[in-house]
């Protein structure tokens, strides 16, 4: 790795060289610089115009760098008198330093399954929120409907009937607080009505397969390829053939980025009807689609074979926990009870609030926002891997908020995982989401699953040349490590 000392006015940076992009090792270095204790709290640094000169640098590269450690309490900028380090808390009494053996701070996250959260509708929220709260009856604040309220529930049945091609009567809708919760009363429901055994897809979220393990359930594994999960599988595996329901993610496999092809979408209906299965449908960022018209639900093909699982977790915000289920009229007083019995309900204001939201249109507005804003980042991610590692196939763009990027034959994920870490970010292998007992499973070559949704705008840009950086680092050892091979 090509490192050199680069000296502004009496600050030394250690300057990495290697990165793609300047602005990340100079970032990097100031960061670095400060956490050694090389500058301490008060120090003043240059203007940028002054550190942009002696490094012979783009003064808006220093600047953008300035307000990134700024933002991330690394500096602090006082109006008319420069940027200085800031005051840094000593640890208290008792807390370990961390040592070198610590893995670094973990700055950037291109994690999948995560959305800006700078882009939450706040104004828009607030007045739907307002409208809620001075327009609730009383009766709203009380124990309510397990299937939540009525005007959330006539909401989404209007929205998701136009938007994802679902047929749903608002009776059969269920309120949740997100998807987790939700699989967990269907999988609840389906052990009643006597289902042994789920079959999942191989390659998928870990934490779904203990949910319904948890709720008594046995899990097969359905292989993925570029079509999506292979419902052939269903009937041709012994250890799937007892299952009572099959988990899907049909619109965008999480997290190959597959679409359900038409032929296998008929497969699973057919296959549900012939055994009485049911079909879990999580349609998790359906409404995400950038270069043609998003796929429409599976639900819409049978309503009573199919459970509609929807959260807003990536059109609005995670921590709101507002997800919906569309229950078969055979599992719906089953999930209620469920319900009931645990006594699960969702913030009857937040239910409101969502309703309204819907109903004036702000929903469908903020979908387009979002369709346009990660549409442009998907790009960007594209077109960054192809200029600097043209070795790095994409895959999985045509809709949601992460891609795949499919690694050149002979590099482990988990060196580009820590490569990425040293250069605090976060990104994960394809292997992690694989079913751990390999039922089923045709190993996928080594990939990223990389999340562009996560990262703030002013942020996007270094956490993809902190990226290609790593990926750099792991072609130039690969080469150097064949190189050695044929010396020898």
């Amino acid at each position: 790795m090509s490192q050199t000392w680069a000296t502004s006015h009496g600050l030394d940076l250690h300057l990495d060289r290697s990165l793609t992009r300047v602005r990340a090792g100079l970032e990097s270095a100031v960061r670095e610089a400060i956490r050694s204790g090389r500058l301490g709290p008060g120090v003043r640094l240059p203007s940028s115009r002054v550190m942009a000169a002696d490094l012979h640098v783009a003064r808006n590269t220093v600047a953008e760098v300035y307000t990134q450690l700024v933002a991330e309490g690394w500096l602090t900028s006082r109006h008319g008198s420069g940027t200085f380090v800031a005051d840094r808390p000593e640890p208290a009494p008792g807390i370990r330093q961390r040592t070198h053996d610590t893995p670094p701070p973990l700055v950037h996250d291109l994690r999948a399954g995560r959305p800006d959260l700078s882009a939450f509708p706040r104004s828009a929220w607030a007045a739907s929120y307002r409208r809620a709260l001075s327009t609730a009856p009383g009766s709203t604040l009380g124990y309510t409907d397990p299937r939540g309220l009525p005007e959330l529930r006539t909401a989404l049945a209007d929205y998701l009937a136009r938007a994802r091609g679902v047929r749903a009567h608002p009776d059969r809708v269920v309120i949740c607080s997100g998807f987790a919760q939700g699989l967990d009363n269907l999988a609840h429901a389906l052990h009643t009505v006597g289902a042994g055994a789920i079959a999942v897809e191989a390659y998928s979220h870990q934490r779904y397969r203990a949910i319904v393990t948890a709720a008594g359930l046995r899990t097969g594994a359905v292989p993925v390829d570029e079509h999506g999960a292979d419902i052939r599988a269903l009937t041709g595996c012994a250890h799937l053939s007892d299952s009572g329901a099959a988990l899907l993610t049909p619109a965008h496999q999480f997290p190959t980025g597959a679409v359900l092809s038409p032929e296998r979408r008929r497969s699973a209906v057919a296959w549900a009807h012939r055994t009485g299965a049911v079909l879990v449908e999580d349609d998790y960022d359906g409404e995400f689609r950038y270069d043609r018209h998003p796929v429409g639900a599976l639900q819409g093909l049978a309503p009573d074979h199919v459970a509609y699982a929807g959260t807003a977790s990536k059109s609005l915000a995670p921590g709101l926990r507002l997800g919906w289920l569309v229950v078969p009229d055979r599992l719906l007083d089953r999930v209620i009870g469920v319900r009931e019995a645990s006594g699960q309900l969702v913030s009857a204001l937040d239910q409101l609030a969502l309703a309204d939201l819907i109903s004036s249109g702000g929903y469908d507005h903020q979908i387009r926002r979002g369709r346009l804003r990660y549409r442009w980042r998907r790009d960007a991610l594209s077109a960054t891997i192809a200029g600097h590692a043209p070795q790095v196939r994409v895959d999985g763009v045509a809709a949601g908020l992460h891609a795949v990027l499919r690694l050149p034959s002979g590099t482990e994920e988990r060196d580009v995982v820590a490569a990425a870490a040293r250069r605090h970010l976060s990104v994960e292998g394809l292997a992690g989401y694989a079913d751990p007992a390999g039922l089923g499973d045709r190993r996928q070559p080594p990939a990223l699953v990389v999340g562009y949704g996560t990262p703030a705008d002013h942020a996007f840009t270094a956490a993809l040349a902190r990226l290609v950086a790593a990926l750099e680092d792991c072609q130039r050892r690969r080469q150097g490590a064949r190189a050695l091979t044929r010396a020898c």
